[in-house]
């Protein structure tokens, strides 16, 4: 985590400066806003780590349920705020943060609660529905709220993830996510096809097709991610030599930082970039699978869902493998809500792995002793 955090603001640096200094007159901007909040976040995962994560067992019901009345006081109240046409935060005196990230946790924390108190009861294709209903209606709440896509799939597939790991059925689940996947895009299609949602995913999807014809409807952006991809070669033109983030890639900071790093690292940056993150997802995956108990397997899992599902979409969109969508990299784009609400997540993993430790030590001392937690 560390790595990634030092990693991302050194690359947030190079990237906004140019930006920071024509806007507010000094370079550091950005920089200086994402390492005060990188630093209190770390501080918080640490001290956090220490405190068994059994109590989000008795928080889990009004997370969820606060996660609602957020996305709910953005939508119909005065502080929710408008930024680049969405209205998508929630401001605060000073504070504004994106409720729907904070959505993402309450699903964390509150599916596996769900699973773990239905018990030997959680068999059969009917078992999934109440923990998949809950996911879902948090998902919907985002969508119709937030007009937030990418971030309610992004939820759904979280959901999907902690139940296909907690059924004991696997091939049932494989079916009823195939089909349930091939629904879902049928949907989605009829309803850009129809126009149902204004217009605005449709063009999305032709911007996406055909990037120079459509360049002012959005393709330009994705158009000069491609160029800084490709002009860095393999090992890049040195670290703050890009041409691009000079204006040329709107936002680079935020959603299309990773072409910034291919372009000044090259490949090679690239894939390292790409390795820190799987060696975080292993580590999460280890932790889940010797977990003491199944409810700290299971909300690791959607640690594991969430922050691989987010990698993935960013550098398919930043490749144009995929429409563009507004997910940003996790620890590494700008932004202070996503690196708290990220390394809150880390926090349960960390106490879930001490917990690990805690266990391991006692059955050194004591042998196979029962386990207290």
């Amino acid at each position: 985590m560390i790595l990634l955090i030092g990693f991302g603001l050194v690359m947030l640096y190079s990237t906004s400066a140019y930006r920071a200094g024509i806007r507010y007159n000094d370079d550091m901007y950005f920089f200086t806003r994402q390492a005060r909040f990188a630093v209190i976040a770390i501080g918080v995962a640490i001290g956090c780590s220490f405190v068994d994560y059994h109590v989000l067992w008795k928080l889990s019901g009004a997370a969820y349920v606060l996660s609602l009345l957020l996305l709910m006081i953005v939508r119909f109240t005065p502080f929710g705020r408008t930024i680049n046409g969405a209205r998508r935060w929630l401001a605060l005196g000073p504070v504004s943060f994106q409720p729907a990230e904070f959505s993402k946790i309450a699903v964390i924390v509150f599916v596996p609660m769900m699973i773990v108190q239905m018990g030997k009861k959680f068999r059969g294709m009917k078992a999934a529905i109440p923990p998949l209903a809950a996911g879902c209606l948090q998902a919907l709440a985002v969508y119709v709220l937030t007009s937030n896509l990418s971030t309610a799939l992004i939820i759904v597939m979280i959901t999907c993830a902690i139940i296909f790991v907690a059924h004991p059925d696997t091939g049932k689940m494989l079916i009823a996510a195939g089909c349930a996947v091939a629904a879902a895009a049928v949907m989605v299609a009829v309803v850009i096809i129809r126009g149902g949602d204004g217009g605005f995913r449709s063009m999305r999807i032709m911007v996406w097709l055909h990037p120079e014809e459509y360049s002012s409807e959005g393709g330009y952006q994705i158009m000069q991610a491609l160029y800084a991809l490709g002009s860095g070669g393999l090992f890049g033109k040195g670290l703050g030599n890009s041409m691009q983030k000079l204006r040329a890639v709107p936002e680079a900071e935020n959603d299309m930082i990773f072409s910034i790093i291919c372009e000044e690292l090259g490949v090679f940056g690239g894939i390292i970039v790409v390795l820190l993150f799987l060696y975080l997802l292993y580590r999460l995956f280890f932790i889940a699978q010797n977990s003491p108990d199944l409810y700290g397997a299971l909300m690791v899992t959607g640690i594991f869902a969430h922050i691989s599902a987010q990698v993935i979409l960013n550098i398919c969109v930043v490749t144009n493998m995929i429409p563009t969508t507004g997910i940003t990299l996790p620890f590494v784009s700008y932004g202070g809500t996503s690196v708290i609400l990220l390394m809150g997540e880390m926090a349960i993993a960390l106490s879930v792995s001490m917990r690990i430790r805690f266990r391991n030590t006692e059955r050194d001392l004591w042998g196979d002793v029962a386990d207290p937690y």
